[in-house]
């Protein structure tokens, strides 16, 4: 049995850089295998959060979740702390990866910066929890994007150290899920920089709520050059706002973006972004309308998360009471 596992932060309104590097990839994920989807709310805290936002962030991506068309009848969508075995999994792997380890997270020197000394325990044994997360389940997929490529392969060798230290097979060597080129999706008003909620502009980014209006404006006032399109990708080296739209372009219509600088070669910025609006609005307002219908009603998806808790729990015991056996707690029963 193929099972895939994939978290997803709880950061408040999810943007087109969520839907498009994640979120999309969930929905068709769904239709191949069996699917775990959590919303990260233990991962949230390993830096602080005002917990009325937390709960309120927390509802709001599973809703995004749920509008963008996960099936959470057939598939398991959840709240991580819901779920407690993935703090009860996360100890022991703390007592088997090694300092070592994760001290080459680059994630970590990257988030914590200049004031390492004031990071949270929490943030520095992140990759632990993620490793808990996964093998909790036994996934054997985990999607990844180029942030979590080295996550990943940290959970591989906790699980392969488990398996030699204790002399059973119990864990999978999880595989990476490469869903072809990630689309990236950089700033509307600068292109070096990630599109981000954090962004002090709201013209940075297309928030999944965004009405159809909101979004073909934002479109429109985007940050593009002083040249036209190119026709090829080879035109854009340099330009990363011209690169951005038409990554975005490409992504939308999953296309490639040598065929989408060769269908708009040479044409004005306007025209493009035009097009642009069209396909964006086509796509994500319709979104946007289910994520407003649904948190209209916060105890529908109180349900919904309380529903795939339950059934992540199912899978989650005993697969947690093998490895408290293994490792020698008292209060299982002993095998043999």
């Amino acid at each position: 049995m193929q099972r895939v596992f994939s978290g997803i932060q709880p950061t408040g309104n999810l943007h087109l850089g969520n839907y498009l590097g994640a979120i999309r990839n969930w929905v068709r994920l769904q239709e191949r295998f069996e699917c775990l989807y959590c919303v990260v709310d233990m991962h949230a805290i390993t830096v602080w959060q005002d917990p009325a936002e937390l709960i309120a962030s927390t509802r709001s991506v599973a809703a995004a979740v749920l509008a963008a068309g996960v099936d959470a009848e057939r598939q398991i969508l959840f709240n991580q702390s819901r779920v407690a075995g993935h703090a009860q999994l996360a100890w022991v792997f703390n007592c088997v990866a090694r300092l070592g380890w994760l001290n080459r997270m680059t994630q970590f020197k990257e988030k914590a910066g200049k004031h390492r000394e004031n990071a949270s325990v929490g943030l520095y044994a992140y990759p632990n929890l993620m490793a808990a997360d996964i093998l909790l389940y036994k996934a054997t997929h985990v999607p990844v994007g180029e942030d979590q490529k080295q996550h990943l392969e940290l959970a591989r060798d906790i699980a392969q150290k488990f398996n030699n230290d204790y002399g059973r097979e119990i864990f999978p060597i999880v595989e990476p899920l490469i869903l072809g080129p990630a689309a990236r999706v950089m700033s509307l008003r600068d292109g070096t920089k990630k599109m981000s909620k954090s962004d002090p502009s709201d013209y940075s980014r297309i928030n999944l709520v965004d009405d159809a209006d909101t979004i073909a404006l934002k479109i429109r006032k985007a940050t593009s050059d002083a040249g036209v399109v190119p026709d090829t990708p080879q035109g854009l080296e340099g330009r990363p706002e011209a690169a951005n739209l038409l990554g975005i372009y490409a992504a939308l219509t999953d296309a490639e973006l040598q065929d989408v600088c060769h269908g708009f070669a040479g044409s004005e910025w306007s025209r493009f972004k035009s097009q642009l609006a069209d396909r964006a609005v086509a796509a994500l307002s319709p979104i946007g309308a289910e994520v407003r219908r649904l948190l209209a009603d916060p105890g529908h998806i109180d349900r919904v998360l309380a529903d795939g808790a339950a059934r992540a729990e199912a899978i989650a015991a005993p697969i947690l009471a093998e490895v408290y056996d293994i490792v020698g707690f008292l209060n299982t029963p002993r095998r043999g």
